[in-house]
């Protein structure tokens, strides 16, 4: 089977990483994948991004599955198309993407349905805004409505904080949010206290298949300080998710969504991604929705994963997920991100990259904002590459990948030191 992957980011690397070890297929194609894509052998680039030539491209080369990475094809109804013209492509529709595309419809919708959640308010007046936060005081969370690539969050621990996040969503638009229609809207939130993880499943319209636990570090500095950004490393599984956690997230988030958007009319299909607060008694609120697999996370969960992940899509593609049960590696990955200058509100680009290592054992550069321009690979977006190390423990993984990543080299790199130290820690 000819199989296309659609995106250029870290998770559509592993993606196409992870399905060309398939001996079912025949080749993997990625729409337009980066500079890593782009050397490696088994994957061949296709340089297109307009969804309507990308679906005749897909007919006209007879690709028999299509999978989805990033949001902003999903968001513009890439799977509806798709489907439409016979093809069997993984991802949801447009409608059901509105759980991540929009933050209002989101929150307006875990209210509707009773999915835990922080206490919200929605605005389109920066003045309203501005008069809430003051009311209600700091740490607060501001969050644009509209697709800002992971970078639309602002958790402020202080007023003014607040204030300048409300200006850059509704006034000035600093972030490159894509808006909704109706224009500029925050989404102003309660601070939850507690400890993050990613719950990312699969959805075939009528049932659910948990994936392996991870657990991302989106703050830009060690000890999680510094912008948010779209995440700096992850690692799976991740231990906040204990036997009870992960239950309680089926019962109380995940299987309530899937209902939910049925009672409303929609069919899910695709990933799923709950970004989980769970505070130290277990109990779990839900921070965002996301309809595509994590970055980072995808790059070490597919690390760990052992089954055929083209047998795992054909059975998403086919309501056959029941009968499905994915097999995972026992040890830990973890992948570390670096980062260009600048990021994440000014990346710089066409900074040259050196030290990339040959084949590894049980190690994976996986490539992001990366270009081959004449032989050489150079930086071409916010995140760079994620180094991604399995091992016995969190420890070990965490080790090997800083090991890994140590030649590596561009100008202004930016790297966390610590990827994985709340795992060590616990």
């Amino acid at each position: 089977m000819k199989v296309l992957v659609v995106g250029g980011g870290g998770r559509e690397h592993a993606m196409a990483w992870k399905l060309a070890q398939s001996p079912k297929v025949q080749q993997v194609y990625v729409a337009p994948g980066n500079g890593g894509t782009a050397k490696d052998k088994n994957l061949v680039n296709v340089p297109i991004t307009d969804l309507l030539a990308l679906r005749q491209w897909a007919q006209a080369n007879g690709i028999g599955l299509t999978l989805v990475g990033p949001e902003a094809p999903l968001a513009a109804g890439i799977v509806d198309d798709f489907r439409t013209h016979g093809l069997r492509i993984f991802g949801p529709t447009q409608a059901a993407a509105q759980l991540e595309s929009s933050k209002a419809f989101s929150k307006a919708f875990m209210q509707r349905h009773g999915i835990p959640t922080a206490a919200f308010e929605t605005f389109t007046d920066p003045a309203q805004a501005h008069a809430y936060v003051d009311h209600q005081g700091a740490p607060i969370v501001v969050k644009a409505d509209g697709l800002a690539a992971g970078k639309g969050v602002v958790v402020a621990m202080t007023l003014a904080e607040a204030h300048e996040a409300i200006d850059f969503m509704l006034l000035d638009n600093t972030l490159g949010v894509a808006h909704n229609a109706g224009g500029a809207r925050v989404v102003i939130e309660e601070f939850l206290q507690g400890e993050e993880a990613s719950f990312m499943v699969l959805c075939d319209g009528k049932n659910v298949a948990a994936l392996a636990t991870s657990q991302d570090h989106k703050r830009l500095l060690d000890g999680d300080h510094g912008p948010n950004t779209g995440g700096m490393g992850a690692y799976s599984p991740a231990p906040v998710v204990t036997a009870e956690v992960h239950a309680r997230a089926m019962r109380e988030v995940i299987l309530p969504t899937i209902r939910g958007m049925e009672k409303d009319g929609i069919t899910y299909t695709g990933f799923l991604y709950a970004g989980l607060m769970i505070d130290p008694q277990g109990r779990i609120k839900t921070l965002e929705f996301n309809c595509r697999m994590g970055d980072p996370e995808t790059q070490p969960i597919l690390m760990r994963l052992k089954s055929d992940f083209l047998d795992v899509l054909l059975a998403a593609t086919s309501e056959g997920l029941s009968q499905l049960e994915m097999e995972w590696d026992r040890r830990v990955a973890l992948g570390v991100v670096m980062a260009a200058a600048g990021y994440p509100l000014n990346p710089r680009k066409s900074d040259a990259i050196t030290g990339l290592p040959k084949d590894l054992h049980d190690a994976m550069v996986f490539h992001a904002g990366t270009t081959e321009k004449e032989g050489q690979i150079l930086t071409s977006g916010g995140r760079v590459l994620c180094v991604t190390a399995l091992a016995d423990s969190v420890k070990q993984a965490q080790q090997k990948a800083y090991q890994t990543a140590t030649p590596i080299a561009f100008d202004g790199m930016q790297m966390r030191q610590d990827i994985g130290y709340r795992a060590i820690k616990n």
